[in-house]
This record gives C-alpha cells, structure tokens and sequence, in this order.
C-alpha cells in the first residue's frame, strides 16, 4: 500500500533539499544555544566549565562540543529547574509516571505545541492516513504524550479522531467494529490485546475498514509485526519519540519500511558511543542523541536518549530526503546482566517467535536460588495447541533451543494457558527481576 505524501503540504519537509535543510538546522541550533544558555542554569553552567559561549558553535560541526544532557538531570532539577521560559508562557506541562523516582515533567509554550502537532501530523501522513480517515487513538490520555500527541497530529491532519484512550478493550473493539475505524495508535502489546479480545467475541479485524496500525511507547520485533500484520490484516508502523524531546514523532517509518525518517528539521540525530561518548559516523551502531531545534520552554541539547539503532544515510526508494534510524529493539536501560552476559528482552521476543505455535505474549522474571542468578521465562500457548501435552513440550524445547541460539544462555521456560499472563493497557512490563543483592 503506497500513498502520495508528497502532494500534502504538511509533508513538503520532508523532501526538503539536504543544503537547505543543514542551514535551517544550524540556524535553529545556534537559537536554542543561546536561548539554553541565557535561561537555564544547569545548561549555562556546563557551558561555562568547558570554557564555551553560544557564538563558538558556529557550524554544525560543533555540536560535539557541547555538553550531555541525561534523563537524572531532570530528575535532579525536578519539576521545573530546566525550564527556559516563565510560567506564564507554559501552556502544558506532561509527565512521566515516576515508578523508578521522581517523575520526569517537561513542558511546552503555544509554538512547542505546534511543532507538535505538525511533526505528529507528519508522521500519520507518512503512514498513509488522511483527513478521509476514522482514526482511534488507544494510547493513554493524562500526563503521558502518547494519547494528546497522537491526538493533535490526526486533528492536523483533518482525519476524524476517536479519541478511546487506553483500557476497556470489549469497548475498544466495539468502536473499531461499530465506527468503521481504519487507523489505531496504541501500544504494540495492547493492539495484540485487543486482537485477543476480538478472537473471542467472534470478530475478525481482518474483515473490518482497519488498514493502518501506528504502533509505539515500547521496543518491538519484526516478529511481533508479523503477528499483528497476519491476525488483523493492517500494515503496521513503527512510530518513536520520548517525552524529553517532545513526545511521540520524532521519527516514523514509511511505506518502504527501512528504517525511521528523523523530523530532521526539529531533531538533531548523532550516534554515539556510549562507553565513551565519541560520535560515531552513519551507519554504526550506538547511543541515539538528540537535540531539540524548537523546543522553546525545555531545549533538551545532545540529550542521551540509551536506545541503541544506527543512522541510515542512503536515499529511501520514499523520496523523503531526511535520515532514517533503524527501528529500535533495544534500549541500554532494558539490557539485563545474566552471568556475566547482557541480554536484551527483544533477543528473548525474537526467539519465542521464530517458533511456530509460540504467543507473543510472555513474561520474564529474574531470581536467586542458592546464591545463583535464574531466569524463567512463561509463554503463552496459542489457544488451539492447549491440552495436547506432546506438542506443548515439543513447542518449550523448540523455544528453549531458538533463544539459546540468539542469547547463548539457556532459559528455563514454562508453556502457559492462553490468555493467563496479564495484559498491559499501557506499556508492557515484560521483565520481572527478583533477583536478590
């Protein structure tokens, strides 16, 4: 499925000439500089410890010599230490839900919100909706970006927004059914969820007008695309974003499916190392940095976002002239050590689902016996598999097998009853470590 992007002028940046597009970011760059540097504390102190001025960056070039910004940063200036703007210019304020501290708050003047808009616009065009559309809006509402950016991008778009928000899955899929919707944003695990809540009422999304699924707020495999794409009968999108920078649509793929185009206009990618910080040149793979080029009330410069991707500078058979990123699985914050090995949960996801018969839903915990590190891991069977105890234990020694081939550790795994793992309205919590210290 192809569409014509080109031809909407809210997507005429993204085939901006790359000349054109270097001067307007440095000239964004050296704004942001400066505004930083004039009105946030933390910001201008680093600068000056390094001997810097805003009038040294006086290229693109220059940007490594700026100073990390990192997500304890926020939590050490919380709520509203980095601010750049006076309250009365802040006309919102978001923020993270603080389960592993003080949560992050960010906020955002009247043209933040914009920007906003028009790069989450951007990224829905891009996945071929249009203001001819029903989209549904399954992320959650409330101090977490996923449900008002989606939200504001459809509405920019002049597509008809329902605006769901998470939970009530029996509702959800009423809506889907009952309005004729054709595009959903939510979490990749709740958009399985929901297919779930289908199967057993009988409905078969595949022969509902839903075609586009703009999935994001957690990792997620090809593997587990396949799935959705087969058991709904939609073309699924990769969306990113965090709340640092400005939310979702940051980046997005396209039709091709090669990588995230970078709303280069607004985001400064880099690739870094991130045991030593040196940037590292397109097409290696590292830390993803990024700097904010319009983000009035919290410039966020070389914010160190610990997901791990490459920059992709080869053209995209798209036409769209900015960068792409490759989709990321992984992020340096979910690597688990077992054992002296990291482990990402994606590398587990991956194995499970090279093997036919196996859910994309599990659950890994993490425990002590006997002075050891452990790991268990429990995989739902597919519903039509459940009682047959040969193929059960055919299925776990094939899964055990796979993810030992990806991780080189074995894992111990338990075949559960369909739908016995719970599911998550909002982002799923796959890891569960009980390990004592």
């Amino acid at each position: 499925m192809k569409n014509n992007d080109k031809a909407n002028p809210i997507c005429a940046p993204d085939y901006i000439d790359r000349d054109a597009l270097r001067t307007l970011q440095l000239q964004r760059l050296r704004t942001m500089v400066r505004h930083a540097y004039d009105n946030v504390a933390l910001f201008r102190g680093r600068m000056l410890d390094l001997g810097l001025k805003p009038d040294d960056i006086r290229s693109l070039d220059d940007l490594p010599k700026l100073p990390f910004m990192v997500k304890k940063d926020l939590r050490d200036t919380y709520p509203f230490g980095l601010f750049a703007v006076p309250m009365s210019e802040i006309v919102r304020l978001h923020a993270s839900s603080g389960t592993t501290g003080k949560p992050i708050v960010v906020a955002y003047t009247k043209a933040d919100l914009d920007v906003w808009r028009q790069v989450m616009g951007r990224s829905l065009a891009a996945a071929g909706i249009s203001r001819n559309d029903i989209v549904q809006i399954s992320y959650g509402y409330g101090l977490f970006t996923g449900g008002l950016g989606a939200h504001d991008g459809a509405e920019a778009l002049g597509a008809s927004v329902v605006p769901a928000s998470g939970g009530n899955t029996r509702r959800q899929v009423m809506l889907l059914r009952d309005f004729g919707v054709n595009a959903i944003c939510c979490t990749p695990s709740y958009f399985l969820h929901m297919i779930d809540q289908a199967d057993t009422e009988g409905i078969d999304l595949r022969e509902l007008p839903l075609r586009v699924g703009v999935f994001g707020a957690e990792p997620w495999t090809q593997g587990m695309r396949e799935r959705m794409e087969q058991r709904s009968g939609i073309e699924a999108f990769d969306i990113y974003g965090l709340s640092e920078i400005i939310g979702p649509g940051v980046a997005i793929e396209c039709h091709e499916h090669d990588g995230l185009h970078i709303f280069e206009d607004y985001f400064y990618p880099e690739i870094i190392d991130p045991d030593t910080g040196e940037v590292l040149p397109d097409g290696e793979v590292g830390e993803l940095v990024l700097t904010s080029l319009s983000k009035y009330a919290m410039p966020m410069i070389r914010y160190r976002t610990r997901d791990l991707t490459r920059i992709i500078s080869e053209p995209c058979a798209c036409g769209r002239t900015l960068r792409r990123i490759d989709r990321i699985s992984t992020r340096s914050d979910d690597m688990f050590i077992f054992r002296g090995v990291n482990v990402f949960p994606s590398q587990i996801e991956a194995g499970i689902l090279r093997v036919e018969g196996a859910s994309p839903n599990y659950r890994i915990t993490l425990f002590t016996s006997h002075g050891m590190d452990n790991i268990a891991v429990e995989v739902e069977l597919q519903p039509e598999m459940y009682g047959d105890d040969e193929r059960v234990e055919e299925l776990r020694k094939k899964i055990t097998a796979s993810v030992e081939s990806i991780t080189g550790i074995r894992v111990l795994f338990k075949v559960v009853e369909p739908f016995s793992i719970e599911r998550s309205e909002g982002k799923a919590k796959r890891v569960i470590d009980n390990r004592t210290r």
